[in-house]
């Protein structure tokens, strides 16, 4: 490919320094975060803006090569391996905050923004963009929209499409289209369509985002708990009297050992689990409601409740819940992280069947969960350079993804379907749904070159 008619076209649309084509080069580009699947792309490109974006589509089109767009890479669910070769379209160097509109509360940034840059940039306005995966301080913004991701705050503030007002785009025969911004669209509503598409409809080249102003106080606390159980009923309680905190979050206490080893934030290693929760809002009341959180964890058998006195103290809490997934390397080699949502009163069965499909296939899982909304993040430990425990560890992943739908939830709460979930589609829909999807999809790519084998079925896509 080093030399091929592919490669010399698309060196003349972005230069010889923006394409990717040695062996050497491509290998870092054939898988995401966690996925185990793998494909080594033809081609990687780096655009800088949204006509390049086009010229190199309309030129993979001419080849008849598919088109795999990818931010940082941080996905769970392979959304942005290139299976079968292709282009893989690299957006991280369109990376400018564009403008900082607070007086419309908005702002402008290209795809490949990272959440926390933007934070950066709006810290001491009062304003703050409200999405914040715990990946926020690499995953991008273009590919929080394509995958309609979450966070902790998800609980009271929405998951990313809430949070954006309008999309610049190009669709699979390289028009640049630009819909919005406008707070409540009278036309049918395309930048909620877009969010959650995964590439498959359109590759997101600039953001409006929604800015929020920053809540007047926040009150930060850690319940330790002896079980899973116990913690996972103090969740469904708490939510039960009305009160919606900002976060609340569970770690277990493989995730707990992990942390502590890594970090010494002063967990204690005998704890079954513990939930960081956050409540904020004006400051009147605000230590009455924490009061309340506090109580109702102490009835659900919290051994403790520690609440932040200070900024600092509040930032550490953090700090250790978003810094828990990169501790598990201590633990294992290889991991999966999954990525299922169940109603909230449902999180003691789902996480005592976790464990036991754990011990049934012979798999460790430890487990971090945005509890509030019963979005659990099982992580299957394993060695991946053993195949049996590869295979192990993906039939325990199905298994349990398949309980959530059993439960009555679903396989993906915020990370996408990508290429490891497309079983279980005809499982969340009947044939009527997932054929209006393939006529969407068709309408925006007919030629069904963006991120092919991604989403949907491919028996539905013919």
């Amino acid at each position: 490919m080093l030399h091929s008619p592919l490669i010399r076209d698309l060196r003349r649309c972005l230069g010889r320094d923006d394409v990717l084509s040695a062996p050497s080069e491509l290998g870092v580009y054939d898988c995401d975060a966690f996925t185990v699947e793998r494909g080594r792309p033809d081609a990687v490109v780096f655009p800088r803006n949204a006509r390049q974006v086009a010229d190199m589509i309309r030129t993979a089109n001419r080849h008849e090569v598919p088109v795999i767009p990818r931010g940082a890479g941080t996905g769970l669910a392979g959304g942005c391996v290139p299976l079968g070769g292709g282009v893989v379209l690299m957006l991280t160097r369109m990376n400018r905050i564009l403008e900082v509109n607070l007086r419309d509360r908005m702002a402008v940034v290209e795809a490949g923004v990272p959440s926390l840059q933007l934070s950066h940039r709006l810290a001491g306005t009062g304003y703050h963009y409200a999405p914040d995966p715990s990946s926020q301080g690499a995953s991008t913004i273009g590919g929080n929209v394509a995958t309609n991701a979450g966070g902790p705050h998800t609980l009271k503030y929405g998951v990313t499409i809430n949070h954006v007002l309008g999309l610049e785009a190009v669709t699979g025969d390289g028009s640049v289209v630009e819909l919005g911004p406008v707070e409540d669209p009278a036309e049918l509503d395309l930048v909620g369509l877009l969010g959650g598409g995964e590439g498959t409809l359109a590759v997101v080249t600039k953001v409006w985002v929604r800015l929020t102003p920053n809540p007047h106080d926040a009150r930060a606390m850690r319940a330790i708990f002896d079980s899973v159980d116990d913690a996972t009923r103090a969740v469904s309680r708490i939510m039960a009297t009305g009160i919606i905190p900002s976060a609340m979050e569970l770690m277990d206490r493989g995730i707990l050992a992990a942390v502590e080893e890594a970090f010494h934030f002063g967990f204690p290693l005998d704890a079954g689990a513990v939930l960081v929760i956050e409540v904020d809002g004006p400051a009147a009341g605000l230590d009455r409601q924490q009061e309340q959180v506090a109580a109702f964890c102490r009835e659900q058998n919290a051994r403790e409740v520690l609440v932040a006195r200070s900024p600092g103290e509040r930032d550490l809490l953090w700090k250790c819940r978003k810094l828990s997934v990169g501790a598990v390397g201590r633990l294992s080699p290889s991991y999966v992280i999954q990525d299922g949502v169940v109603p909230r009163t449902k999180l003691p069965q789902i996480i005592r069947r976790i464990a036991e499909i754990g011990e049934q296939h012979q798999v460790r899982i430890v487990n971090v969960a945005h509890a509030g909304d019963g979005n659990v993040h099982p992580i299957l430990l394993f060695d991946e350079r053993d195949p049996a425990e590869v295979r192990r560890a993906l039939a325990a992943g199905r298994e349990l993804l398949a309980e959530c739908i059993a439960l009555g939830g679903s396989v993906t709460a915020e990370h996408g379907i990508g290429i490891e979930k497309i079983e279980f589609m005809d499982k969340l829909f009947g044939p009527a749904d997932l054929e209006a999807m393939s006529r969407i999809r068709r309408a925006f790519d007919p030629a069904g070159r963006l991120n092919p084998g991604k989403l949907l079925p491919e028996a539905i896509m013919r």
